[in-house]
């Protein structure tokens, strides 16, 4: 499995077969946040430093501007289709509830994510000797 499917499904940076997570369950909110401690297949250390995962506030900052920049091409595009009438400037409302609508669908989702994502930046990749 390549580096990027295993970073979108959670999966252990090294090996590429564990979870991050304790519990897989994207919508259990009390278990979002817990992180195994290192991978049961390899044994890479998935948290090497207290604080690790403060950095992954700059990923979720990315791809929630992606999100928003997806939103508004949406909505744009809608309205070149005629599904509806969209302006920015003219309809900023509209804008604003698609777009908390869709961050609070997506914010399990992309809490995970950005953890993920950071931990596959920085732990290392097993080698095949």
């Amino acid at each position: 499995m390549n580096t990027f499917i295993s970073a979108i499904t959670f999966k252990c940076p090294a090996c590429h077969q564990e979870s991050l997570y304790e519990n897989p369950a994207l919508y259990t909110l009390k278990d979002l946040s817990k992180n195994k401690k290192c991978c049961n297949n390899c044994g890479a250390d998935f948290q090497p430093e207290p604080g690790f995962y403060f950095g992954a506030a700059y990923v979720s900052w990315g791809l929630t501007v992606a999100t928003w920049v997806a939103v508004l091409v949406a909505l744009k595009c809608f309205d070149w289709w005629g599904w509806m009438e969209f302006g920015f400037l003219t309809h900023p409302v509209t804008f604003l509830f698609s777009g908390i609508g869709t961050s609070l669908v997506l914010f399990p989702y992309m809490f995970r994510l950005s953890r993920s994502i950071w931990a596959h930046f920085f732990i290392a990749e097993k080698t095949e000797e």
